[in-house]
């Protein structure tokens, strides 16, 4: 198969085609159902978040192109830029237009689009005709209006259509239809509409830094939050006829995504990110562990709607006979099975994955568990230690006696120096020891049995607990985690961790109308969160 560069590639097509931020009027990017917007009112112009130009992520790449062509490109993953954990994989502010990202995308297209063309099966399944010839233009085109449609996330215009229709030319020259074909998956998969999200929109009256998304931008928002993935037809059919007009629509609309496949395994991945146990392995035991943890947030998040602080309160879990086993649980049999926690457990803190996020030299550390529990289900920010300090976190801590047990070793939070931090932090770590890296419970440090671990956490401001169960309790009790999940959420949907008091002002008033007396439920948090006027606007990034 003849390989085609993206620069001969952007030479037959995107310089001819409206690209990104162009003022092309024939190209869909601006050609939204209403003229500038009308005046807004003041609560919904207080709403509207700062959108910019955000990049797939790399697990949103391959879900786009699975979904546009039935086939994973696995090797995104090291051809791709490597997305920046913040904690999750789609900061806008953190990604860069770069050789490496140029590369990857060439490479990538070119191989996606020579598996599909050198198989008669799927290439005649996504082309969806039968070329009569190597001039069979009217299929080539057909197959262009609907392709361009779906990786692109909106119609194409008729003069792109004409323009990427003209790579047909290549197959024709070559009497080879499919060559044609090639060339235009190419040009596709590479090319920066696909690549990057687009939100130009259409000014508002007598607001200068916002604007009114399109129905597509709005479209492609909506999806990419709620499956990760482009649109599916339906949706950009929705888009098309203007039902996402309208809050009932959105609403109607979220719903339906929300009933996808693909919702369950986003939600899931955004527990992961945000909790910080993605990375454990998928494999034996720890696949086991993040079986577990899925099968918590399905049943509270999807299955039985119920607020969402029944994921750390949850007095059963989902485990085989051999995780049971390993936790010291009742067996649920030969089959995977829901059992009862013992009376220390609770919860999503008591799973592996939690339990095993942020270890560090070896074993767990009190200082990363106690920080993972204030930054991220907390949403409280800790400093860094400042510069003059010198303090080298690569190195295990160390009071200068080598035979000394964790306890004494990690003495940070009542040093004069580095208590101010510590203490808010190290606590909270030290009450959940009792429990190893792989959620184990134990009584000593490992190969110390010298070392009793008393199991008592303190979360100044909070209250004291032991162990996992008695911390769910107590984030419950102190009224703080429900708004934290939801800005977690919203920085996942907005793609920036920094939020400002216009997404804060949003944030707090949907987590208000999506709670009930007992507490927050996420599927009407996201509702609130969409059917917003703001969901419909983005603000102008600040001038650099």
């Amino acid at each position: 198969m003849r390989s085609w560069g993206i620069a001969a590639l952007f030479c037959a097509v995107a310089g001819c085609v409206g690209g990104i931020g162009g003022d092309d009027e024939d190209s869909a990017q601006g050609n939204g159902n209403g003229g500038p917007g009308g005046p807004i009112t003041e609560e919904t112009a207080d709403e509207i978040g700062v959108s910019g130009l955000r990049r797939l992520s790399v697990a949103e790449y391959r879900q786009t192109v699975v979904d546009l062509v039935g086939l994973d490109p696995e090797s995104a993953e090291s051809l791709l830029p490597v997305d920046t954990l913040v904690p999750f994989d789609n900061d806008y502010t953190h990604q860069t237009a770069s050789e490496a990202l140029i590369a990857g995308a060439e490479l990538l297209a070119g191989d996606i689009a020579d598996t599909i063309v050198a198989d008669p099966a799927r290439r005649s399944e996504l082309v969806g005709c039968e070329p009569t010839s190597a001039t069979d233009d009217a299929c080539f085109t057909a197959f262009v209006e609907r392709f361009g449609r779906s990786a692109f996330r909106r119609p194409l215009s008729e003069d792109e259509v004409a323009k990427f229709a003209s790579l047909s030319k290549i197959g024709t020259d070559n009497n080879d239809f499919w060559l044609g074909v090639n060339a235009f998956l190419r040009a596709v998969l590479q090319h920066p509409e696909f690549l990057y999200r687009v939100e130009i929109g259409e000014p508002v009256n007598d607001q200068p830094d916002v604007a009114r998304l399109n129905d597509f931008e709005v479209a492609t928002r909506l999806s990419y939050f709620l499956i990760g993935s482009t649109p599916p037809d339906w949706l950009i059919e929705a888009a098309e006829t203007g039902d996402l007009e309208t809050s009932e629509g959105l609403a109607e609309t979220a719903k339906q995504l929300f009933a996808d496949e693909r919702a369950r395994g986003r939600i899931e991945r955004f527990h992961a990110m945000w909790l910080s146990y993605e990375q454990l392995s998928d494999t034996g035991l720890s696949g086991q562990m993040h079986d577990e943890t899925n099968a918590l947030i399905d049943r509270v998040v999807f299955d039985e709607r119920r607020p969402w602080t029944d994921i750390l309160t949850a007095e059963e879990t989902f485990v085989t006979a051999e995780l049971a086993e390993h936790y010291g649980l009742t067996s649920p049999g030969s089959e995977p099975g829901w059992v009862k926690y013992g009376d220390s457990r609770k919860g999503l803190l008591s799973h592996g994955t939690f339990l095993s996020a942020m270890s560090k030299f070896g074993d767990t550390s009190p200082t990363q568990r106690g920080l993972l529990v204030r930054a991220r289900l907390f949403c409280q920010e800790i400093d860094k230690p400042p510069p003059e300090l010198m303090v080298n976190t690569d190195m295990p801590p160390d009071n200068g006696n080598p035979n000394a047990c964790k306890s004494e070793k990690y003495y940070m939070s009542t040093e004069p120096s580095c208590s101010g931090c510590h203490q808010l932090m190290d606590p909270i770590g030290f009450g959940l020891e009792r429990y190893d890296a792989t959620g184990q419970y134990r009584t000593t440090e490992p190969n110390r049995p010298d070392c009793p671990i008393e199991g008592v956490g303190n979360f100044i401001g909070v209250g004291k607990f032991e162990g996992p169960g008695e911390l769910a309790d107590l984030a419950v009790e102190s009224g703080l985690v429900e708004s934290c999940v939801a800005r977690q959420l919203y920085r996942l949907a907005v793609g920036r961790a920094e939020l400002d008091e216009h997404d804060l002002a949003l944030v707090e008033r949907a987590v208000e109308e999506a709670s009930t007396k007992d507490g927050l439920v996420l599927d009407a948090f996201i509702q609130r969160y969409v059917t917003s006027d703001a969901f419909r606007y983005r603000r102008e990034e600040a001038a650099q």
